[in-house]
């Protein structure tokens, strides 16, 4: 049977050719389009054929065989995985930022994972302390999810593959109510990055070439911390009663004490308490706290009042911001 010549020449040209059909497909995907479509060192085979009659009955040639080797779409997207800024607070430690990231292209890859947390748009820069890979179930658990260490353990995902990635963070003490901390995850090619198009000859999965695709193989994502913190105000004030129906503070005198304690923000306050000591050259009216207009016993037992022979304290608890709580108590002056 008749064979047609092949002519390495014009071979690559043809290979180099599909090639760039195949290129110029893949990136108008959209930027989070699922997997490039065929496995990476796939063999795409095809030989072409032609029928005729020169008299002696019908006749059928085959050509040469062509064989293109797919070649290895780097793409790649990452997403945040919170579906609101992660409450915080000042000083806080161990804040978790939860990521998805995605082997959008057609082979299997490792990725490099970085952070940025000083690009700007935000009120402060969250300290990135660790990342860590989530072992499966999507929760962080320092004892049980692997921490990540760059170039030691980049995750590999097959095509199509995702990975939970946590990003653990401080918040410095130094934040406001309100303010808000952006962190940025980065995920790039262990191969390369680059413009699309960009090729890494024999680096691809199967022996072909590797090709930067539209996501340029390195994809970000930013999630963010809010702080919600809380501040409180003491103001104290005192009337006296003095043994005359008046008010001049003489011996025998009753003061009565008031403290406001008010609190602002949009956090809350925990283990709030508030204590006075009673003032030198008075003697303490027993049974005399109060909590706005609940008595309190002096002794420290279930209620949230106690004095302790030299102090008065109240413990309010947790009190969220934009609350107002009052103690009052009372002393005779000796």
């Amino acid at each position: 049977m008749m064979k047609a010549p092949v002519g390495g020449a014009q071979h690559r040209l043809r290979i180099t050719s599909c090639s760039a059909i195949a290129l110029l497909a893949a990136f108008a995907l959209p930027m989070h389009a699922h997997a490039a479509g065929t496995r990476a060192g796939s063999t795409i085979s095809n030989t072409a054929s032609a029928s005729f009659n020169n008299g002696g009955g019908t006749q059928t040639i085959d050509s040469n065989k062509v064989d293109l080797l797919v070649d290895e779409l780097l793409d790649v997207t990452v997403d945040s995985s919170n579906p609101a800024d992660v409450p915080t607070t000042p000083g806080a430690t161990n804040q978790v930022l939860t990521f998805s990231v995605t082997n959008n292209g057609n082979g299997e890859e490792a990725f490099v994972l970085s952070t940025i947390a000083n690009g700007g748009g935000d009120q402060y820069n969250p300290t990135v302390t660790q990342i860590y890979l989530d072992n499966g179930d999507g929760v962080f658990d320092a004892g049980t999810d692997t921490l990540y260490t760059p170039g030691s353990n980049n995750p590999v995902l097959d095509p199509d593959e995702s990975i939970t990635v946590f990003v653990i963070a401080t918040t410095p003490s130094t934040v406001s109510d309100g303010d808000r901390g952006i962190v940025s995850l980065v995920a790039a090619a262990q191969t390369g990055t680059g413009n699309p198009g960009t090729s890494f000859a024999g680096k691809g999965e199967g022996g072909g070439d590797a090709v930067v695709g539209s996501t340029r193989a390195d994809g970000q994502d930013n999630g963010a911390f809010r702080v919600s913190a809380a501040t409180v105000t003491l103001v104290k004030s005192a009337v006296v009663v003095d043994p005359f129906g008046g008010a001049e503070p003489v011996p025998g005198a009753t003061i009565t004490y008031t403290i406001t304690a008010t609190t602002a923000g949009s956090g809350s306050l925990n283990g709030l308490t508030v204590s006075d000591n009673v003032p030198a050259n008075t003697s303490y009216v027993a049974g005399s706290i109060r909590l706005g207009t609940t008595a309190l016993s002096d002794a420290a037992d279930s209620d949230a009042g106690s004095y302790d022979g030299t102090k008065v304290a109240v413990a309010l608890g947790t009190v969220a911001g934009g609350q107002t709580r009052t103690v009052t108590f009372k002393a005779i002056i000796d």
